[in-house]
């Protein structure tokens, strides 16, 4: 019998948390996990979102730069982290390699869903408003999840619906029906908004876009 290797070294804490949760949700919007090397990346335009990340996970990661590979180049910023344990982790969670159009439901505790779908949100989310000229003082905002599987977002759906009544609808993004988008307008998007971001300011979110969502909301007289 050969010699086994070294044991591997827990490096993440696997205790759900609120933390925890929302970093599993910028893992299944922008990460990435590649196998048999273990390796787990989250790449991102904002290098606010790679600094949340290490925070969630207590850890002090590396933040790289490497160029896009789609059509006008620019470059992200990326982090990567090569840990047994934790990888095993987001796969009994049902996260896995090449998980874009295949990513289907995920085990996450009721209790830290509304964390994983800020981390989601934070991720492949957006909240978008406009005037509506069909009538007069008619100000419009919505609340939006994006991913390329349509399986994944009807769990997220059926999620949000269980917890707040919101039911929301799917739309396809793209042609050939190759990105998807789960919306809720209005009262609906504004109580998944307070949902998302209970605690605050002591949770963790991306300031980019919660500053956006008090901008709109402020138009309405409505707060989080």
């Amino acid at each position: 019998m050969g010699k086994r290797g070294p044991k591997p070294k827990r490096l993440v804490d696997e205790k759900w948390s609120s933390n925890l949760a929302y970093a599993v949700g910028l893992l299944a919007s922008d990460g990435c996990l590649s196998f048999p090397s273990h390796l787990i990346n989250l790449t991102s335009k904002d290098r606010e979102q790679l600094e949340n990340f290490s925070t969630c996970l207590g850890l002090r990661l590396h933040i790289g730069v490497k160029p896009s590979g789609y059509g006008e180049k620019k470059n992200y910023f990326c982090v990567q982290l090569k840990n047994v344990i934790f990888y095993d982790f987001l796969v009994s969670l049902g996260l896995t390699p090449a998980k874009s159009r295949t990513l289907g439901p995920l085990k996450i505790p009721r209790l830290y869903f509304f964390d994983f779908l800020r981390g989601l949100f934070d991720g492949d989310g957006c909240t978008y408003s406009y005037w509506d000229p069909r009538w007069r003082s008619s100000f419009m905002y919505y609340l939006s999840f994006a991913s390329a599987s349509p399986l994944f977002l009807s769990w997220v759906r059926e999620q949000i619906e269980m917890a707040t009544g919101a039911k929301g609808h799917v739309t396809s993004a793209k042609k050939k029906h190759s990105w998807f988008q789960l919306k809720y307008a209005k009262r609906e998007s504004l109580l998944i908004l307070r949902k998302m971001y209970k605690g605050y300011p002591a949770i963790i979110y991306l300031s980019r876009k919660r500053l956006k969502i008090d901008a709109m909301l402020d138009i309405v007289g409505e707060h989080l």
